[in-house]
């Protein structure tokens, strides 16, 4: 009971600041608009701005494991007002900032959705749609990258997760067991599930070849 008040609560102050927020934008009231983000980041997690973006991203998501256990729904909260918080430097043309925070706000978005985090609760499918958008003419972080892979695998977007698995081999991240296990995957899936995620089945095939060649070609450049 107290938990699901609490999440009540935090939703009910979190849409009354996005609201206040888009004023003070439109407004040109910029300490203003970063102030309630603040404030309400000090009301529900005891943390304010500075130290939220002092921290790694691990750091973060360590101060919400409780029992070993990640708090996901508080975690999507941070990652909410990080956001918000990102969007204000990006009104004021202040892109650097900006985009600081949205790639952090992405990887904790991720990790609070692999540890079930309620999507329902902060439109949160929505949000992570926006800073996917937002990021995707820049160079995630390998860990982040290795986050969105799974869960673009995980919302059946097929041929968007197979780009991110070349991604990371661009960034040269060994993921060799990864990608076969990505095609491994996807051949149990009905050939109208892969039409719809984008890959159909004779890319998936095409796509598992060519990933079996590139394995063997690196082992043995390994062994040269």
């Amino acid at each position: 009971m107290f938990r699901r008040d609490y999440i009540v609560r935090m939703i009910e102050d979190m849409t009354a600041m996005v609201a206040k927020v888009f004023t003070l934008k439109q407004e040109r009231k910029t300490t203003e608009a970063l102030w309630e983000i603040d404030e309400l980041l000090n009301r529900h997690f005891r943390l304010n701005s500075r130290l939220l973006n002092s921290l790694s991203v691990e750091d973060i998501i360590d101060m919400f494991r409780l029992g070993g256990v990640i708090e996901s729904d508080k975690l999507q909260g941070v990652a909410r007002l990080l956001k918000e918080e990102g969007s204000i430097y990006r009104s004021n043309e202040n892109y650097e900032a900006a985009l600081f925070r949205e790639m952090k706000a992405l990887h904790l978005y991720l990790s609070a959705d692999l540890h079930g985090a309620d999507r329902s609760l902060l439109q949160m499918t929505r949000e992570i749609d926006e800073l996917i958008s937002i990021v995707e003419a820049y160079r995630l972080p390998a860990k982040t990258e290795r986050l969105l892979l799974t869960y673009l695998e995980g919302m059946g977007r097929y041929s968007k997760a197979e780009d991110s698995l070349y991604r990371l081999i661009e960034q040269g991240e060994d993921v060799e067991a990864e990608g076969a296990g990505l095609y491994e995957r996807l051949l149990l899936k009905a050939p109208e599930e892969l039409e719809r995620g984008g890959l159909p089945l004779e890319e998936v095939r095409d796509g598992q070849q060519e990933w079996s060649r590139m394995a063997t070609a690196a082992k043995a450049a390994n062994h040269l």
